[in-house]
């Protein structure tokens, strides 16, 4: 297997909050104070102002402490400030409300492959997948912990699925290209990083495998020839 796993940090999507959870139901519950609260939280996220949307959470929170929606905001922004023990605690208590959450179980297994800790991580995705089918973001996330696992095959067929419902995701190609190069299958990792480059010219790390998949082709010609 080619040693490029360190060359990949985790990339985690910034997802609406309606893409993972179907609870328009239960956000009509909720007061319009704390919806546009959670509105403002999410803002500042994509906005990558974590902390303020941190603090905009604990306010939701002082007014509801059972919002499943602030826990999942809270641990969700932990995550991208790296704060991965007080972004567990937070999604932890998040499913302790709310067991059938799938954004809880996405963040839970995206943040557990951040700590090579496969196992939870799978378990979790596997969670999530099960109460949102379908959805590209987890397959890939779940894809990536299978083949990290040793079980590239699995994770292959995952990444597949992913690829075809989101067949210009970046982030998914990518990972499907180094699974693919892992398993020296140049024929099918090459097209995919080209494909990467033409998507996005600037991307540095598709740029470094596309510069690998070359030198290994190229190799395996002069090999051939010899």
């Amino acid at each position: 297997m080619l040693n490029i796993k360190s060359l990949f940090l985790r990339k985690k999507i910034k997802l609406t909050r309606d893409k993972l959870n179907p609870y328009q139901n239960r956000m009509k519950k909720l007061s319009a104070e704390i919806r546009e609260l959670l509105d403002k939280a999410e803002k500042l996220k994509f906005d990558n102002k974590h902390k303020e949307a941190i603090s905009v959470c604990e306010e939701i929170l002082s007014l509801e402490i059972k919002c499943v929606e602030a826990y999942e905001e809270i641990g969700d922004n932990y995550i991208s400030l790296g704060e991965l023990k007080k972004a567990e605690k937070a999604l932890l208590e998040a499913l302790k409300i709310n067991p059938d959450s799938a954004n809880a179980s996405y963040l839970l297994g995206f943040l557990y492959s951040c700590q090579r800790n496969w196992k939870q991580s799978i378990d979790f995705l596997e969670r999530s997948d099960g109460l949102k089918p379908n959805h590209p973001e987890i397959l890939r996330c779940l894809g990536w912990s299978y083949a990290m696992e040793g079980k590239t095959d699995r994770g292959i067929i995952l990444l597949e699925r992913a690829k075809t419902l989101a067949p210009d995701d970046v982030y998914i190609l990518t990972d499907l290209g180094v699974c693919y190069l892992n398993k020296k299958d140049i024929k099918k990792a090459l097209p995919i990083f080209r494909k990467v480059l033409d998507l996005d010219p600037e991307n540095k790390k598709a740029r470094e495998c596309l510069l690998i998949v070359e030198e290994y082709a190229a190799g395996t010609k002069k090999i051939a020839k010899e």
